[in-house]
């Protein structure tokens, strides 16, 4: 998610300065994605900068709330209205992992996959546990994030399955599958040899 465009929405709910941003993030997000201050304020700069947002006068407390330009609603809008394509989200740097671990001499690929699903099979109960730990109907916003990440979980520890079962098809050494149907001597030895391990 863009935190630009985050903001974005937030300030189109009305006026806040940097800590309600931040906080009124981590609440519709129910806080899987904590943000740090400095990037609320860096991100407000470039918002003004680009004439997005404008900031209002100090409050007697110092806090210097901003509020969204006509320019950032228009931004906001077309946001909302364009779909996310898979080339703007960032590098999937598990599966660069597991192929770069495929051709890095010494790795345990086997083993780097059955630490990957475990640590997702954990984070996927933590999620689940989660979503159901409340059921008020002003929290389904983050509900549906963590929706989005109990999904998203579940299909990686999919693709980890699909990991392991190339890996043993593919193994450097290993004598091939027979084909399909096949009664090719020796197909009984490497069913049982595969059946062992």
């Amino acid at each position: 998610m863009s935190i630009r465009h985050g903001l974005l929405a937030l300030l189109e709910r009305g006026q806040m300065y940097g800590y309600q941003l931040r906080a009124a993030f981590e609440e519709s997000t129910g806080s899987t994605w904590p943000l740090n201050i400095g990037q609320v304020y860096t991100t407000l700069s470039r918002l003004e900068r680009d004439g997005l947002v404008r900031p209002l006068p100090e409050s007697e407390a110092g806090q210097r709330p901003y509020e969204i330009t006509d320019a950032g609603r228009a931004d906001l809008a077309l946001w909302f209205a364009t779909p996310i394509s898979r080339t703007d989200r960032p590098r999937d740097e598990l599966a660069i992992k597991l192929a770069l671990a495929l051709t890095t001499p010494g790795v345990d690929v086997r083993s780097v996959v059955q630490t990957q699903r475990s640590a997702t099979m954990r984070a996927l109960q933590e999620l689940t546990r989660l979503k159901y730990a409340s059921d008020r109907p002003e929290d389904l916003p983050w509900r549906l994030v963590l929706d989005s990440m109990v999904f998203q979980a579940e299909a990686e520890v999919r693709w980890l399955d699909h990991c392991e079962t190339s890996l043993v098809r593919h193994r450097p050494g290993a004598p091939a599958p027979p084909p399909a149907g096949s009664a090719a001597p020796g197909a009984q030895r490497w069913a049982d040899e595969e059946a062992r391990r």
